[in-house]
């Protein structure tokens, strides 16, 4: 059987990043098996679903890189592609179902079930429909109320059996009988309800394998249902871990953005985004944690899914941005940096040698391009002196004053625009060897006294690229 899977995303708001994932695994699944992967719009949610939601979903998927092969706009012969077109497909299953007594028309009122699961609830049982029109008597009756012209829902006869589900990553689930009562295929007003949708659609595109969040779970057993009532082979499921925070509670805002859209907006890298998703339930065979999706199409493999739940690490997801970044070849890197960089900003003024050298310096300090500038700013072109507790400490000692008061000296009578290496490293050996000192009292003292700071880059590799202006007025502040 052909490989074919699809993502079926709800237009109800912008792509929220565990759907994100979920196409990101449909998406890996087909490219690793040949097969095809689908775009469903269920938008059966009349007053929720708007087509700018729609569209900005399929503008996200697209930054990601996860392409479809069918989709609302790139029509194969099984669709339409949005539920809201199929209307009548649905209504014509659901009728050869109550034709073949496996789902009857309801005429019960929103008071009278609501009795009936009160009722239910007063009696320790579970809330199924206890209503009249479930019974053959009454199928007349049934008939005459639709000939007069009034509505009723169309509800499946849920058949009194358990169900089993092989699960490619639960295992085997089991359903036990009365779990669901006769539930709702088409309601009163002529739309049709998720889980019949569902299965009608999977049925009709030949989706041969579903991939889906963990929370769908308990779906499972009414459209096993309707497969088993249409006389129809369910695709093999596959029902991966939700995303969690690190407090253990289903993601939200508070965990941070939990909508696509914001992490394109922040600057984080599509690449890296969709590295980190793809982490997150899923395993690389030889444990890489960093990779690109073009490297794990062609190995992407459903037994790697993890029953547990994933935790959404949003530092762990600016790291690999990091990593990311730093893996982008040389004129990217330096082109996407420059967009993040100020127009009137200092770099702009500097030799192409200067602007490589400090890129090489900063892009293993940086997790977003915009980072680049304040290191710039930071690191660079301040002339104060950053107080630190550890700081404070430094320029307590006596040492330190020495050493500002001989680099001073050194550094005032030298002209140009900066240090060489060598100049900086003759320096160095001079101080050194005048002062007779060593260890931390030598590398600190030096650091504090030139940088204003009590970390940062090698001395050897961040003080020729600081202005000599700079050096001397930091120098003044001792």
């Amino acid at each position: 059987m052909s490989v074919r899977v699809r993502f079926a995303p709800s237009p109800t708001g912008y792509l929220h990043i565990g759907g994100a994932r979920t196409a990101l695994y449909n998406y890996l699944f087909a490219k690793a098996n040949n097969g095809k992967f689908i775009l469903r719009v269920e938008d059966t949610d009349l007053e929720r679903s708007k087509r700018e939601y729609e569209e900005s979903q399929l503008e996200d998927l697209n930054w990601l890189g996860i392409t479809y092969d069918e989709g609302p706009d790139k029509p194969g012969d099984v669709g339409p592609y949005r539920q809201s077109e199929r209307t009548e497909i649905y209504k014509e299953y659901a009728k050869k179902l109550v034709d073949q007594g496996l789902a009857y028309y309801d005429f019960c009122s929103d008071e009278e079930l609501e009795k009936m699961k009160e009722q239910a609830m007063k009696e320790g049982r579970p809330p199924h429909y206890t209503g009249k029109w479930r019974n053959e008597e009454f199928f007349e009756e049934a008939a005459n109320k639709l000939a007069a012209g009034e509505k009723g829902a169309i509800r499946f006869k849920a058949p009194k059996k358990s169900y089993i589900l092989q699960d490619e990553v639960r295992g085997r689930v089991v359903f036990p009988e009365n779990m669901v009562g006769d539930f709702v295929l088409i309601r009163s007003n002529g739309l049709p309800v998720y889980n019949f949708c569902c299965v009608i659609d999977d049925m009709l595109m030949k989706i041969s394998h579903v991939i889906r969040g963990e929370d769908h779970l308990n779906n499972s057993v009414r459209q096993l249902m309707i497969y088993d009532a249409l006389n129809a082979e369910p695709p093999s499921f596959a029902h991966v871990s939700l995303l969690i925070g690190k407090d253990r509670q289903k993601l939200s805002k508070r965990h941070g953005a939990t909508s696509t859209r914001l992490y394109k907006e922040e600057s984080y890298l599509p690449s890296a985004l969709v590295n980190y998703l793809c982490l997150l339930g899923w395993s690389h065979p030889d444990e890489k944690e960093i990779f690109r999706i073009d490297d794990i199409a062609h190995i992407f493999d459903s037994k790697r899914f993890s029953k547990a739940a994933a935790i959404y690490d949003l530092e762990k997801l600016k790291w690999v941005n990091g990593m990311h970044i730093r893996s982008l070849p040389e004129d990217i890197l330096k082109e996407e940096i420059e967009k993040f960089i100020k127009e009137d900003h200092f770099y702009f003024k500097q030799s192409d040698s200067w602007k490589k050298s400090v890129i090489d310096l900063f892009k293993n300090q940086i997790e977003f391009f915009s980072d680049f500038e304040k290191r710039l700013n930071e690191d660079l072109l301040h002339s104060n002196i950053v107080k630190t507790e550890k700081l404070e400490e430094v320029l307590s000692w006596d040492t330190t004053k020495q050493i500002s008061d001989f680099l001073k000296n050194k550094i005032d009578i030298i002209d140009g625009e900066y240090l060489s290496k060598n100049q900086f490293q003759e320096i160095f050996k001079a101080l050194k060897s005048d002062l007779g000192l060593k260890g931390k009292p030598l590398f600190m003292g030096t650091r504090v006294s030139l940088t204003g700071q009590d970390h940062g880059p090698e001395l050897g590799d961040l003080i020729p690229l600081i202005p000599l202006n700079f050096l001397k007025k930091r120098l003044s502040n001792f």
